[in-house]
């Protein structure tokens, strides 16, 4: 069995940072990608960013300049650096990691507002 923890959400004001952290604990065999999706109310679920086995990232045009995504493979943990946040990006954000079989976080909260 395989658990992903999130951490770093909250509240920030716009032009604001935060750090999200998606820890993987359990069974972990080989992670061939590793990433986040976000939802907001109304929304569809839409990729943010992700990264490969060789380290090859990809992100969505509205975070393309603001966001980072990044890993550690020794802490099977992957990071999402978020900057100059704005109100659009408020969301759950969830992690995700592919391998046999894709495994998700349980979501953490990002409200940007004044």
């Amino acid at each position: 069995q395989v658990q992903l923890v999130e951490s770093g959400g909250g509240l920030v004001q716009p032009g604001g940072t935060l750090r999200l952290s998606c820890a993987a604990s359990g069974s972990i065999f080989h992670i061939y990608a590793m990433g986040w999706y976000r939802q907001a109310p109304g929304k569809q679920r839409e990729l943010v960013a992700a990264i490969s086995s060789a380290d090859t990232s990809n992100y969505a045009d509205s975070v393309k300049g603001r966001f980072t995504i990044s890993r550690d493979n020794a802490k099977n943990t992957v990071y999402l650096q978020m900057n100059s946040l704005k109100p659009e990006d408020t969301a759950v954000y969830y992690c995700y990691f592919d391998m046999f079989r894709t495994y998700w976080g349980q979501g953490t909260q990002v409200t940007v507002s004044s």
